[in-house]
This record gives structure tokens, C-alpha cells and sequence, in this order.
């Protein structure tokens, strides 16, 4: 089988329009895709990613697990730009992205509206494979290098860790929430 070279054209429509706008949603439409939800939320909250291939391969990992939205913050936050679309591979264009202007108050309102706050933590007690990802979701990442910061760490509902067996202390961002998100999907799977 002779394999055809892919042009830049091919590029383009395989991993969108990069000069296509992407529409940001904000806390409001946070909330109703939450209400509008048929099976328990799953949402991955991203605290301050400023790397754009981390936010890429978030967004890509995110849509592989069949998150529901993905939570940014304004400030001191990667947003979407060409750089995050290529990395992402077209899931920049599929998931809800929203950013917010204050991450803590985000979070207490999915408390409200029933979804459990898991933060990732590398210094918690309680392995992500301990706990309970089957009802409505929303984990939480840190930044690299920094992790989660002080009050967004304090407004989580549980704090959980990925269990390391090797030399190195920690994930990078992307390939955690890849763990966690689908430890998420094989506990709503087994439920099913």
C-alpha cells in the first residue's frame, strides 16, 4: 500500500483551523452543562497550566476519556492558541473549554451543584485507585512544578495521589490527568 504524503491543507483539516476561533465558555455555561448532564458529571479542573503541549495534551487526554468540560483559570493560565489546537489533535474543537476568573469560587459552585472535588496531590494519603470516581466528578490538577495552590488544595473534597514505584517523584500534567481521568472511566465502566 503506497502511502500518500500529507500536505499542509491535510494538516489543517485533521487538527482544525488554526486561525478558526474556538469558542470559550465561561462559569454560567459551566453550570448548565453540568445541570443539562443525563450521567454523573466528569470534569477536569486545570490549575494555572501555562505550558501550551501540556493544556494540549489535557484537552486531548480529556476528550479520549469523554470529559464532560475542562476548567481553566484567566490569569496565570495557558489559553487556547495554534500551539495547544496541534497538540490537542482536534479535541480543542470538541470539548467545552471554560476558563473563570476565580478558580476557588468555581469550585464551590460544582460543590453545590453535587459534583465531588478530588484534588491530585503527590503528598496525599489516598491513592486515586482508593477512591470513588463514579458519581458526578471534578478533578483537579496542578500546575507544573508548583501543583495546586494553597486554597484551591483547601476548597477539594479529597485530596488523592498517583501511587509511584519508580525514581521519580511525579507526572507530568498531562499524562496524571491521563491516569486519573481513566481510573474515572474504568470505575463508571465496571458500574455499568
Amino acid at each position: 500500500m503506497v502511502r500518500k504524503k500529507r500536505t499542509h491543507r491535510d494538516r489543517r483539516a485533521h487538527h482544525g483551523d488554526p486561525a478558526a476561533q474556538i469558542e470559550v465558555k465561561g462559569e454560567d455555561d459551566l453550570l448548565e452543562i453540568v445541570r443539562s448532564l443525563s450521567s454523573p458529571a466528569l470534569i477536569l479542573v486545570l490549575d494555572s497550566i501555562q505550558d501550551p503541549h501540556n493544556l494540549g495534551a489535557c484537552l486531548r487526554v480529556a476528550d479520549a476519556a469523554g470529559v464532560d468540560a475542562v476548567v481553566s483559570p484567566r490569569d496565570r493560565a495557558v489559553s487556547i492558541t495554534p500551539t495547544v489546537r496541534q497538540v490537542a489533535s482536534g479535541a480543542a474543537e470538541h470539548i467545552p473549554f471554560v476558563r473563570v476568573t476565580n478558580l476557588v469560587r468555581t469550585i464551590g459552585q460544582l460543590k453545590e451543584a453535587g459534583t465531588w472535588i478530588v484534588g491530585t496531590s503527590d503528598s496525599a494519603s489516598q491513592s486515586i485507585y482508593e477512591m470513588d470516581l463514579k458519581g458526578p466528578t471534578a478533578l483537579v490538577m496542578g500546575s507544573e512544578g508548583k501543583g495546586l495552590r494553597r486554597l484551591v488544595e483547601e476548597k477539594c473534597d479529597f485530596l488523592a495521589r498517583i501511587p509511584m514505584r519508580g525514581s521519580v517523584e511525579c507526572l507530568n500534567v498531562s499524562v496524571a490527568a491521563g491516569v486519573c481521568l481513566f481510573e474515572a472511566v474504568r470505575q463508571r465502566l465496571k458500574q455499568s
